[in-house]
């Protein structure tokens, strides 16, 4: 589930992905890559990165530009990401048959994440 918050006030795009079905660590090795980079770069890191986890938020990204452009009315290129987190979700337990009648448990666990996107500054 995608949430859109934006606020006009500080000019950043904000954009939620709840309960996405990876490991924190492996998305967390995604997002350290593009922390603070320019949306440009950005674009260009995700498409390249080998992991599985860089598609889904890379769909994130592109999701706050388009936000940023078409509700606050901002310049793509003049985008950066200010601020990029990932936090663990709930983990779903499901419960595999195994012989003798034993059960063995399976742990699929699920992430929050978080990506915010401003305006660089002119001066």
């Amino acid at each position: 589930m995608i949430k859109n918050e934006n606020s006009d006030s500080d000019r950043e795009a904000k954009v939620v992905a709840q309960h996405t079905r990876m490991s924190v660590f492996k998305a967390r090795r995604v997002i350290d890559q593009i922390r603070g980079r320019s949306y440009e770069e950005t674009l260009m890191i995700l498409e390249l990165l080998p992991y599985w986890a860089a598609y889904p938020i890379l769909k994130l990204v592109y999701s706050a530009a388009a936000n940023a452009s078409h509700n606050m009315g901002l310049n793509e290129a003049d985008l950066f990401i200010s601020k990029a987190e990932v936090n663990g979700g709930t983990i779903v337990k499901k419960l595999r048959p195994r012989a003798r009648g034993r059960s063995y448990l399976i742990k699929k666990t699920t992430c929050h994440i978080k990506i915010v996107l401003k305006e660089k500054s002119k001066f």
